[in-house]
């Protein structure tokens, strides 16, 4: 079953058929999500829906998770922990990034659950919460949100101050967790499991999809799964155990031929060593297929290494020349006549290029291509 963007807040019509297009899986969500639950064990599998749930939708996304019994949704920003509560009335809705003064109102209006980092957050909280539940956010080694050790002390030992706050759960967050063997993580559970002693009868939450793939030790009440949901890779350099949930395409605009030594693209950079086909497609650094994704004319590729790499029916093409801002062309010589054509759609990662393969082309990770894709793409959601 296909459903059209009907969480999206713009209509594409027919005379917008050259935008790019994403095909997000929901089902594939769904079982991404019941296989954390599972890696979970005990412990209750939330859902981090942060950036848009990861650039895929909140609205969708946490209508499908909720259905399939998700209870619990991380947000970075009080906005969008709004629209988790619109999309979820019942679901227990914690906000990561926490309160600033203008935002106390709403979270108590609305039972939104916002995490502590600070003593300064905890004092607002105190004088604004009006003893609703909060999260108290722990620094175990990372440096950067949370109270530190002496601080936590200080505040376990607070017993009017931590009632006032109405705390609910102790959580803290994993630095190198996708380097299982890092001593950093043993490190920070220990300083964890220390720092969850003094604050007996709170749940505690320490995972996020990598520290869930660590054991057990690392699961205490509840698990925080975001990347891993959204079918990209949580761990280095182990095979990927999630299924792809979102494909993203460019529409072929044309297909022309190209004389060996001829150049491409802006800045002339590459040079073709060989009569070349080249499909040029309607996406570009604008819509989130970042710069450094060329296949020649970046500081990245100085060094000679190859660009990234496009699919069509399956077959493999690499970028030709710099990506633009709107535009981004692929050598196509290779791809057999018959599956080629004009107006087709060219696969920028999915099935084929999985994104994680797609982000070391660019010299990043997938949570910032899924967090970048831009707004001109008309989304499609299937199943769910």
């Amino acid at each position: 079953m296909l459903l059209q963007a009907r969480y999206s807040a713009t209509t594409f019509s027919k005379y917008m058929s050259t935008a790019p297009r994403l095909t997000i899986d929901l089902s594939a969500l769904v079982h991404n999500w019941r296989f954390m639950k599972q890696k979970s064990g005990n412990a209750e599998a939330a859902a981090v829906v942060k950036a848009d749930a990861y650039g895929l939708g909140i609205e969708p996304v946490v209508d499908a998770l909720s259905k399939a019994g998700c209870k619990t949704f991380f947000t970075a920003m009080m906005e969008e922990a709004i629209r988790v509560r619109k999309i979820s009335p019942d679901a227990r809705v914690i906000v990561l990034n926490g309160v600033v003064a203008e935002t106390t109102k709403t979270a108590t209006e609305q039972s939104i659950i916002p995490v502590l980092s600070s003593i300064e957050q905890i004092a607002m909280w105190k004088e604004h919460g009006g003893g609703h539940p909060s999260v108290v956010h722990v620094d175990t080694g990372m440096n950067r949100l949370g109270l530190r050790m002496q601080e936590a002390e200080a505040l376990s030992a607070n017993p009017e101050l931590l009632g006032s706050i109405n705390p609910v759960m102790l959580m803290s967050h994993l630095a190198c967790a996708d380097e299982p063997n890092d001593p950093k993580n043993i490190q920070q559970l220990e300083t964890f499991i220390q720092t969850a002693e003094q604050f007996p009868g709170l749940s505690t939450c320490f995972a996020n999809s990598a520290g869930i793939m660590l054991g057990a030790d690392y699961h205490f009440s509840t698990t925080r799964p975001g990347i891993a949901l959204y079918g990209a890779e949580a761990v280095n350099n182990v095979p990927n155990p999630m299924k792809p949930v979102v494909t993203a395409e460019a529409r072929i605009l044309q297909i022309r031929r190209a004389e060996k030594g001829e150049t491409i693209g802006y800045g002339a950079e590459q040079h073709l060593d060989r009569e070349t086909k080249v499909a040029v497609c309607s996406g570009g650094y604008a819509d989130g297929y970042h710069r450094s994704a060329s296949g020649a004319g970046v500081t990245l590729r100085k060094d000679g290494s190859a660009g990234a790499m496009g699919a069509i029916a399956g077959h493999r093409v690499p970028v030709l020349g710099r990506v633009s801002m709107d535009l981004t062309t692929f050598d196509v010589t290779d791809v057999p006549q018959q599956v080629l054509d004009e107006n087709q759609w060219l696969e920028l990662f999915g099935n084929t290029i999985p994104v994680d393969d797609l982000a070391r082309a660019c010299g990043t990770i997938g949570y910032e291509l899924l967090t970048s894709l831009g707004n001109r793409y008309h989304r499609e959601y299937r199943g769910g």
